[in-house]
């Protein structure tokens, strides 16, 4: 089968793997559609710094390079393994793609996506959404209903980041929010704010292409730079700030002006990952009891919420969402290394 094959920093290659066969409790998935994510492009320019192990079998999965890629997918089951029930072939599926261990303080707290030692289906595994093909844990799946097709099933996955943050943020419908970036995450925190009432939200994004992008979709925009980031807030909420804020961004002043915009007892959100350290004054958070909390990953109940609000019609993949066949998989990466474009989606199947 044809399939894009990660060798090592810089080399992906489109070529010939073996055809997958399910195990004991698993299935065989014809793959429709992946999205090619940020944690891609750290492993495809610097896999060690992305805490991607060149020399070791993954301590769950037993995976080594070479890797076939992707890790946000869905796909259509074609075979069960044995003792596979309440699944069946013809079954539409997203894929949560992660791998626990089930013993670590984390898991023991329910927290499989801060497991100790996780790894994931396409980045850390054999096998991936990335082919024509890949074999995965019954357990994995999430049926699609009618009305989800694959493409937007190729989205739970990162869309099930972003629910993940609004939930640990906590707002309840009727609140304000401010959201600081406009990326697919960004754009994910927006759709799950709006599925669960929250409709006065700012997004703040100093790119004009992605300011333009998440507009269209029908968000209140901002220049964090050029435009008045504390004045739009403040027309927003009358005054009183938000009651939570999003950093999307990855970046220092995502979190010092997501601080700022806070209403006391806000809570800020930190959903990117960052490169570098940075500094603010704690003081920030005494005097106004303001809180600052991590949201990593998913859990099987954002990828139920997520679907949820895709049958209901929330999201709408208008002018973010493009695609290619996996013969442009590496172009793709490279088009969103240099900041263009938001979120590709690969038809694994060509």
């Amino acid at each position: 089968m044809k399939a894009a094959v990660f060798h090592g920093a810089e080399d992906l290659r489109i070529e010939e793997a073996p055809e997958p066969t399910p195990g004991p409790g698993m299935v065989k998935l014809r793959n429709a559609y992946a999205g090619i994510c940020g944690s891609d492009l750290h492993v495809y320019y610097a896999p060690e710094a992305a805490g991607l192990d060149l020399e070791h079998p993954h301590p769950l999965t037993g995976s080594t390079l070479p890797q076939i890629l992707g890790h946000e997918f869905a796909g259509t089951v074609v075979e069960l393994g044995d003792g596979v029930e309440g699944v069946s072939v013809g079954d539409r599926a997203a894929v949560l793609p992660v791998y626990s261990c089930g013993e670590c303080p984390a898991c023991r707290n329910g927290m499989t996506n801060a497991c100790q030692k996780i790894g994931f289906h396409g980045l850390s595994s054999n096998g991936g959404g990335m082919a024509e093909f890949t074999t995965v844990p019954a357990s994995m799946l999430h049926l699609l209903p009618e009305g989800v097709d694959l493409r937007l099933g190729a989205l739970v996955e990162p869309m099930s980041v972003a629910w993940h943050a609004v939930t640990r943020s906590g707002v309840e419908a009727g609140g304000t929010a401010l959201i600081a970036g406009a990326g697919p995450i960004g754009i994910g925190v927006w759709f799950a704010l709006k599925a669960r009432g929250i409709e006065d939200v700012l997004v703040s994004e100093p790119s004009a292409e992605r300011r333009a992008t998440i507009a269209a979709l029908g968000a209140r925009v901002v220049d964090p730079v050029a435009g008045d980031l504390a004045g739009a807030v403040a027309d927003l909420t009358g005054g009183r700030g938000v009651d939570v804020a999003f950093d999307a961004a990855g970046a220092g002043p995502a979190i010092t002006s997501g601080l700022a915009a806070l209403v006391p007892g806000g809570r800020l959100v930190v959903v990117a990952i960052h490169e570098r350290p940075m500094e603010f004054l704690a003081t920030q958070l005494v005097m106004a009891e303001t809180e600052i909390v991590g949201a990593l990953a998913y859990l099987p109940a954002d990828f139920d919420g997520v679907i949820d609000a895709m049958s209901r019609g929330v999201y709408d993949t208008t002018g973010w969402v493009d695609e290619v066949g996996l013969d442009g998989v590496v172009g793709a990466i490279e088009k969103l290394r240099g900041g263009a474009g938001a979120k590709i989606l690969v038809r694994a199947g060509e």
